[in-house]
């Protein structure tokens, strides 16, 4: 199989603290991911290392097969990369911010750039600082995906748009990566959005990889039961608890199981997660983690 982004061991510390810790992964190639967590988990530090802005503390790290320091010749052609915060030029015109990006990059597509932004109804005689943010993120966007990369990394791109921007932003995102067969890993708080354009992903806690997986896979795999009120320690045989809240009626328990033969206990309901509140369950439990998905036998009444 081949990988887009392999980590093992991977530590990074900024003075006294971790920001990862003991981290590994693995995404294939081909995949559209998702890389959530609380602020300050980790995740800006994952995508400036997998680029090469940041060196590692120990452990290693390799995109599409190289390390990003020691290969940048070969790493970074092949990649893109959004910041968080836009970094565009905002005394320059588009245009001259296209010309920047041919005159940096061997593989440059100046006819995708501006046909994409002449879509969107952006003109290139516009000044960046002109722009709203979602024309900015726009902008970027088509900078980056004219550098015809194999691997898109973004940091936070939709943390500033409206709802409207967001959609349009995405809408431009999976269609570059369906034609272009692109790889992407986009950080972001919106799970909403993730789940409608992701198909895997990253949920990173405290410095460590907590969940990661095939999205439809977490999602089959994940149920929400609702039961009588039962004591704390009380275990239901062929489940894993990731959450649980209890009240004088009611239990209700965020669990890991195979779905294939599940049996509900009596008295018992079952529900199906979304993304968000699957990846809520684990991000209040730093204890629990989901790889693979476990092999458990079916819930027994």
């Amino acid at each position: 199989m081949t990988l887009a982004l392999e980590a093992v061991a991977l530590r990074k510390r900024y003075g006294r603290t971790w920001a990862l810790s003991d981290f590994s992964v693995s995404l294939p190639v081909g995949r559209v991911a998702a890389l959530v967590g609380p602020n300050g988990a980790g995740k800006s530090t994952l995508l400036q290392l997998a680029v090469g802005l940041l060196r590692p503390s120990a452990g290693d790290i390799r995109v599409m097969g190289w390390s990003p320091r020691a290969h940048s010749q070969q790493v970074l052609p092949r990649v893109g990369f959004l910041a968080q915060d836009v970094p565009l030029f905002r005394g320059f015109s588009i245009s001259d911010m296209l010309q920047v990006g041919r005159r940096l990059n061997p593989r440059w597509d100046q006819a995708t750039a501006t046909t994409r932004l002449q879509r969107l109804g952006i003109s290139l005689s516009r000044s960046v600082g002109h722009l709203s943010g979602g024309q900015r993120a726009q902008v970027a966007l088509a900078i980056a995906l004219a550098k015809r990369p194999e691997f898109l990394l973004l940091d936070e791109p939709l943390a500033s748009l409206d709802p409207l921007a967001r959609h349009e932003f995405l809408k431009e995102l999976m269609e570059a990566a369906s034609t272009d067969g692109l790889t992407v890993l986009l950080s972001s708080h919106v799970i909403a959005d993730l789940e409608r354009v992701c198909d895997h992903l990253l949920l990173v806690n405290a410095g460590r990889l907590q969940v990661a997986g095939e999205i439809d896979d977490l999602m089959a795999r994940h149920a929400l039961l609702v039961g009588p009120q039962v004591e704390p320690d009380v275990v239901i045989p062929g489940v894993e608890v990731i959450k649980s809240l209890r009240n004088i009626r009611q239990t209700s328990l965020w669990v890991r199981a195979q779905r294939d033969d599940f049996r509900v206990p009596a008295g018992w309901q079952i529900r199906d997660l979304s993304l968000e509140e699957i990846v809520v369950a684990y991000l209040g439990n730093p204890d629990a983690n989901a790889f693979p998905a476990p092999s458990l036998e079916g819930i027994a009444g």
